[in-house]
């Protein structure tokens, strides 16, 4: 049970930031980076308010993500595991073909 446990925290623990960033950068005149230190963006994007208004729907769902994940982990180890590892390999692909896609419709 322990184990459960720490695996529905360390989701949480995941989840918080992707959270975070999508509430208080929505309304922000920067636009949200995708990369770390990513600061190409100022120049790229044009419409900065739409494009963080995607971003952050895109960001919630990471979060949402890893609290599914979390929440699996605590009813089955082996269900958190698995969810884990589709989010850390198909999922990862799946967010960054979502975010090319919105840098080129706001580019």
């Amino acid at each position: 049970m322990i184990g459960n446990i720490i695996g529905f925290i360390s989701c949480l623990l995941c989840a918080v930031p992707f959270f975070i960033i999508a509430m208080y950068d929505k309304d922000s005149k920067e636009p949200i980076h995708f990369w770390s230190g990513d600061t190409s963006l100022k120049t790229k994007v044009k419409n900065v308010s739409e494009y963080n208004k995607e971003m952050a729907i895109l960001y919630k769902k990471c979060a949402f993500a890893f609290l599914i994940t979390g929440i699996g982990c605590l009813i089955v180890s082996f269900l958190g595991v698995v969810l884990l590892c589709l989010d850390c390999t198909i999922g990862i692909y799946l967010v960054y073909q979502q975010y090319k896609n919105i840098l080129s419709n706001y580019s």
